[in-house]
């Protein structure tokens, strides 16, 4: 798709978020586990969690310098949330409570309504898992 001088650029498309970590095999273990599909590994320093939507990378600190050392660090993130669209966060929550280190607190329905589990995962990083149950939030996701 090429623009020309009368017509807009296209969109930008996202394709995946990236996670940089100390530790990619237990990062991955981890989004395996809440996605329940397995990731499709490039290096022992890469792998990636393909969704329906989007895909979740995950590199390991070394590959930082590719991109320009220290542009970004493992374990400092605190203004982003990784969601993740569920059918049944209730049973998700039974399911993952193994999973998470020092309890998962119980879902809770937000005002804009999606019933919603927040938790983090091994690196700190914010996750929600929801499912909209209110007749507005159903028909935005088109379910």
């Amino acid at each position: 798709m090429t623009s020309t001088p009368h017509s807009p650029a296209p969109a930008a498309r996202l394709i995946s978020v990236r996670l940089i970590t100390d530790d990619v095999a237990g990062l991955v273990t981890f989004y395996e586990h809440v996605t329940a599909a397995p990731a499709q590994w490039s290096t022992p320093d890469f792998a990636e969690v393909v969704t329906a939507v989007g895909t979740l990378a995950i590199a390991g600190t070394r590959t930082v310098a590719l991109f320009g050392a220290g542009s970004a660090r493992a374990g400092e993130n605190h203004s982003a949330i990784i969601e993740f669209l569920v059918a049944d966060v209730d049973a998700e929550h039974a399911r993952l409570r193994p999973l998470v280190d020092g309890g998962l607190a119980e879902p809770v329905t937000m005002p804009w309504g999606n019933r919603s589990l927040l938790l983090h995962d091994p690196d700190g990083n914010l996750v929600n898992l929801f499912t909209p149950v209110t007749a507005q939030a159903i028909a935005k996701f088109g379910l």
